[in-house]
């Protein structure tokens, strides 16, 4: 057994080194970078779904269906094929469309509806009690938006955030099919395109690793922000 893991590794110097940390480097920025970008534009996108909707602060069916429209057709897509689709758009945004930069382009577009569902169902979990209480009260809609909707479901919102840094993470990878850079990248140009074993089972642990890492740190944070609990 020694003697096998010992013919896995053979292919270790100081460049295979840097490339690893340089894809764990990469593979954090655009997971991270996309989540963020994604939630400026999810975020917001899924306050106007929730208020909007019938049971919403201020119903508007049009605007609603719209959104509701947009988030279903961009989350039918699988990414592999919307990172081929956008390619000419991401081209026109960053000037390339390989990349880790370029990879967060399709990345965002793919994780805003995803996370504007998210949030819509985070909010529809407060009690309706809470929000009729503030209405008595002569809250706004805004008021009630920000001091009411998004502080009660801050742990909802949070979980979310977690799952949907989990799920980015799996599709950086998946985008080094295409030269997206990170360990997915690396993943596929060495372990699968020139078979070196080594390569392979480095990038799939440490990925497990990163997620591992990044879903105990969600729930741990999850677990002391929620009020429910103190």
């Amino acid at each position: 057994m020694l003697d096998f893991f010992k013919g896995i590794f053979t292919f270790w110097d100081s460049k295979v080194i840097i490339m690893i940390l340089e894809g764990i480097r990469d593979t954090l920025y655009m997971t991270l970078g996309s989540t963020i970008v994604g939630y400026l534009l999810g975020l917001p996108l899924g306050i106007v779904l929730y208020v909007t909707s019938a049971k919403g602060l201020r119903p508007n069916p049009f605007i609603y269906r719209t959104g509701d429209f947009i988030c279903n057709i961009i989350r039918s897509i699988p990414f592999l094929i919307l990172l081929i689709l956008l390619i000419p758009f991401t081209r026109l945004i960053v000037g390339k469309s390989y990349g880790s930069t370029a990879t967060i382009v399709p990345l965002v577009i793919c994780a805003a509806p995803y996370i504007a569902r998210v949030v819509e169902a985070s909010l529809n979990e407060v009690d309706t009690g809470v929000i009729e209480a503030a209405k008595a009260m002569g809250a706004s809609n805004l008021q009630i938006i920000f001091k009411v909707l998004l502080v009660e479901a801050k742990t909802s919102l949070f979980t979310g955030f977690t799952i949907t840094t989990g799920l980015l993470l799996g599709y950086s990878a998946m985008s080094g099919t295409v030269g997206g850079g990170g360990l997915g990248d690396i993943a596929v140009r060495y372990g699968y395109y020139r078979w070196k074993t080594d390569i392979m089972i480095v990038t799939v642990v440490l990925l497990i690793v990163i997620f591992q890492i990044i879903q105990n740190l969600g729930t741990y944070a999850s677990k002391r922000i929620d009020h429910r609990k103190h």
